[in-house]
């Protein structure tokens, strides 16, 4: 048991705290620079084809194509939407938008997002492919911030830096976008500096289109895989926090914990789909360990700790102490999900996050294992919790 105790705090700290430290200390000692530079406009204009995948998104999507159509002109070759399926407006709303850059594809059937996007960047004409979803807002600015970084013929990928609101989230929810969020960009911007992070936000980041990789069919994270296909092929991800982006996540804690869920079992699937990333033929295979799969087992070290302190804490008091305390942390967090008391609610919030998204990983597996069907089917991307 004190075996189990040490290496379960061992694997604890160093995916929390360790590997952050380790990455952020080789951003410090070998940050590798990149250059950037303002697109020759002269030489290739309009070079962005932006690429939407929506399914039933019929509320949203009047707002979002108004957007998008009013983006730098002198930047934007064409906007393409492919309707996934969809059984409202979805279709009808874009066959009544009169704009010669929109492009339009209609898909009968249901196949998932990636089917979408896979059909997006084959019919795509521009050289840099840039994705989004039917939720943010692109900043002003921001694409031709995007647009300097291919200016370094070793970058392949590049992503924004995401701002969530906050407004009307529970105290769970605003952790996992607060304080969640901005620690999981700065391990996101070390890595960048260090080589290339492992994920980027799927909600807004551009590729070469000469580098586009169609994802496997069903796939659900193409934030993932198509930013590592691309440094398979010897390119970089890099991260630009001028080109700034506006998004909000779900509200409720539940919401939270369902988008974790698809996420998470995400994780799983593309390990299974794609299998070379375990692999030396993934460059960054240390980062996605560290980062991405050792959160995967986390939950099950909280359970070995909790259990290994339990039973040296009868010969022990320290242990003892630290079971009990353990106890108290996971308590408190699950009262402050499950009870509107707006002191403990603020107090715990930190807490609630950490059991959403260790309790998301858990059902994330069983999702990924037991889900009938296409895994893309447990998760609408335009549902508004």
């Amino acid at each position: 048991m004190i075996s189990v105790f040490w290496i379960s705090l061992a694997t604890i700290a160093y995916t929390y705290a360790g590997y952050p430290i380790l990455i952020a200390s080789a951003a410090r000692v070998g940050s590798r620079q990149w250059k950037r530079a303002p697109w020759p406009l002269e030489i290739s204009p309009a070079p962005i084809s932006v690429v939407m995948a929506v399914h039933n998104g019929a509320a949203m999507l009047p707002d979002q194509l108004r957007h998008l159509l009013a983006l730098e002109p002198n930047l934007v070759r064409e906007v393409i939407v492919v309707s996934d399926g969809s059984t409202d407006a979805t279709a009808e709303i874009l066959r009544q938008t009169s704009d010669p850059r929109l492009r339009v594809f209609i898909h009968a059937t249901q196949g998932g997002k990636v089917v979408a996007l896979n059909r997006g960047i084959a019919e795509a004409q521009g050289e840099i492919l840039l994705f989004v979803d039917i939720r943010p807002r692109v900043g002003s600015g921001a694409l031709a911030s995007l647009l300097a970084n291919f200016a370094d013929p070793s970058v392949g990928c590049v992503a924004g830096e995401l701002i969530l609101s906050q407004e009307g989230h529970d105290a769970t929810a605003s952790a996992v976008s607060g304080l969640y969020w901005r620690y999981e960009q700065w391990i996101r911007n070390c890595e960048a500096a260090v080589d290339s992070p492992v994920g980027v936000y799927g909600g807004f980041y551009a590729i070469r289109r000469s580098l586009a990789t169609p994802a496997p069919a069903g796939l659900i994270l193409d934030d993932m895989y198509q930013p590592l296909a691309i440094i398979r092929q010897g390119y970089r991800s890099v991260l630009d926090r001028k080109a700034i982006v506006s998004d909000r996540w779900p509200a409720k804690a539940t919401g939270e914990f369902s988008r974790k869920v698809r996420t998470l079992a995400g994780n799983f699937q593309l390990i299974a789909e794609a299998p070379w990333l375990l692999t030396p033929a993934n460059r960054v295979l240390f980062q996605l360990v560290s980062h991405k799969l050792m959160r995967l087992a986390v939950p099950y070290f909280f359970v070995l700790l909790l259990i290994s302190t339990a039973w040296l804490g009868r010969t022990s008091p320290i242990m003892a102490i630290f079971a009990i305390a353990q106890i108290l942390f996971w308590g408190m967090a699950a009262v402050a999900i499950r009870r509107r008391v707006p002191v403990l609610q603020r107090i715990a919030a930190p807490a609630s996050a950490l059991l959403v998204l260790n309790a998301a990983a858990v059902v994330g597996l069983y999702t990924f294992l037991f889900t009938r069907g296409p895994l893309w089917r447990i998760w609408s991307p335009t549902s508004a919790d």
